[in-house]
């Protein structure tokens, strides 16, 4: 079932289990379970330390379980992990076979203290790249703590719960029968809601640190750029950010990066991440900026936890966010048919009819990716033609299942049950209001800079994007910006890490131009 080059480098992975593991699966006579026994069976014959049985009778057929001979069930795949989470089994393989994991001892130890009994449902696509990361550290926590055990399940192949759950998003987890949350989250961040202390404990250790060189807020490409540019100039440098890689991490096809044919967004951030590591900076994860204020010539931030930081020199490069419609219905049938990640949430919507609003790039791209898994796609365009490339939109049109309407007003998201079915637009040239029946409707109208938190203390454009000069320095001294959130006219990756390298040369030009003893000694000192 697995390519030879694949198949090749799991038989390598598995050299490295300490301790044998079992392969347990519950199958049927249908064709997802043939082809479970013979992923499970071409496992378990790489390595004598892996067994593969069917002797199970488990309610989701096709599934499997991964642990050590005579354990409880700790991960169960409910679903055939192939694709994206292909990854995912080969971790669980490794984990429970007692391979060391890449994980901080102190975030073990955290895991191994939480108190209760935890079991956790994942629902994901196989198309997902967000999906894996959810699946892995709860599959990671199922094999440090005794109390906790974890399933992913594949939305595609067991419709039926999706839909009497109203599922319309992934990834979807569950906790002990209720919902806890949806979309990306990483290992700390699901630690952090069940560890309730674990905010403030952080929050006093980031406040206990000494003044930065430069502090960068914000961990995507612009940011990630810019701190190994300052680092490599021997100063101490830091990274705030919510989330590391920002909007890249929901990109899937990447073409147009330079040097690199093809990748996708979670590959290269990871890439990104291993690359700040080997430099000397201090990562503080899942921390979002608050406030931005001056004291004497250093530059304070406050974030949300209620630490704060002081650096001599800022980089803001927070990126930007989602634009929403602003209409009835949104906010509502969010995660219930209305969706921002076609990639992620495409296979949900089966053989159904949604709609996409949109007509740049991402709208014809979401378009065209939805019409090879749905049943038909109807393209909302404000505008009276179509942004997008002209390439994109000859592909669009070649294609039967899709119908495109320009010159429309998404007025309205409407539902029933607590789910999507339907929107209403106005044809702007007659006035004239439409109904479209669908299922989901995916809104891809561009982005919005994450600037509120600076509104009041730099300057602004009306877009709210941030005023930088050709240094990248914004209005207020010691403070520089680069990326989505500033105004650069094009928003694009490879623009974000060159606008990141230039505003950690022009915060070092302005860190050799002034004199900061005294403040730091004060700040210290405080």
């Amino acid at each position: 079932m697995l390519d030879a080059n694949i198949a090749a480098q799991l038989k390598t992975y598995l050299q490295n289990l300490k301790r044998p593991v079992e392969l347990v699966a519950s199958l049927d006579d249908g064709n997802k379970s043939q082809e479970m026994r013979e992923l499970l069976q071409e496992i378990a014959e790489m390595s004598d330390k892996v067994s593969f049985s069917d002797a199970e009778n488990d309610a989701r057929k096709p599934s499997f379980r991964v642990n050590q001979p005579n354990g409880q069930e700790k991960i169960r795949f409910a679903g055939i992990p192939m694709g994206h989470e292909f990854t995912s089994l080969v971790l669980a393989l490794l984990h429970t076979g007692g391979h060391p994991m890449k994980t901080e001892p102190e975030v073990i130890e955290q895991i191994k203290n939480l108190e209760g009994e935890y079991h956790f449902e994942t629902y994901i696509s196989l198309s997902c790249q967000n999906c894996p990361e959810v699946v892995q550290a709860l599959n990671l926590m199922s094999v440090i703590n005794p109390n906790i055990s974890h399933t992913m399940i594949d939305g595609a192949l067991y419709q039926e719960e999706v839909e009497a759950k109203q599922i319309m998003a992934v990834p979807t987890v569950y906790l002990n029968g209720q919902q806890f949350g949806q979309g990306r989250m990483t290992l700390p961040e699901i630690i952090g809601k069940l560890d309730t202390g674990a905010i403030k404990r952080e929050a006093d250790k980031i406040s206990q640190k000494a003044p930065f060189d430069v502090l960068i807020v914000g961990g995507g490409p612009a940011g990630a750029s810019a701190s190994i540019y300052a680092s490599r100039k021997g100063i101490r440098t830091g990274i705030v950010a919510e989330r590391f890689g920002g909007q890249v991490m929901d990109t899937l096809a990447i073409e147009n990066f330079i040097s690199i044919k093809e990748t996708e967004g979670p590959k290269l951030v990871a890439a990104l991440e291993e690359h700040v590591k080997s430099y000397d900076i201090d990562v503080m994860h899942l921390q979002r900026a608050a406030k931005l204020s001056k004291n004497g010539q250093m530059v304070e931030v406050e974030l949300e936890s209620g630490a704060k930081l002081s650096s001599k020199a800022v980089i803001i490069a927070t990126g930007a966010r989602w634009r929403e419609l602003g209409v009835p219905g949104e906010s509502e049938y969010r995660g219930h048919g209305v969706a921002y990640c076609p990639h992620c949430d495409g296979p949900l919507f089966k053989g159904k009819h949604v709609a996409v609003i949109g007509g740049g790039n991402s709208g014809v791209e979401a378009a065209i990716d939805l019409a090879g898994i749905v049943g038909h796609v109807t393209l909302i365009e404000y505008a009276d033609q179509l942004k997008a490339d002209a390439v994109l939109q000859k592909r669009l049109h070649s294609l039967s299942n899709v119908t495109v309407i320009i010159g429309a007003q998404t007025t309205e998201i409407t539902g029933a049950d607590g789910k999507v079915n339907g929107l209403v637009y106005r044809d702007r040239a007659t006035e004239e209001s439409h109904v479209v029946d669908v299922a989901g409707v995916f809104v891809q109208i561009g982005l919005i800079p994450n600037t509120d938190w600076l509104k009041g203390t730099i300057e602004l454009s009306k877009y709210g994007e941030i005023e930088i000069d050709s240094h990248g320095a914004t209005s207020l001294p010691g403070v520089f910006a680069a990326g989505d959130v500033t105004t650069i006219p094009y928003k694009q990756i490879i623009m974000a890490m060159g606008e990141g390298a230039r505003a950690a040369l022009g915060a070092f030009d302005y860190l050799i131009r002034n004199d900061f003893e005294d403040d730091v000694k004060k700040d210290a000192a405080a």
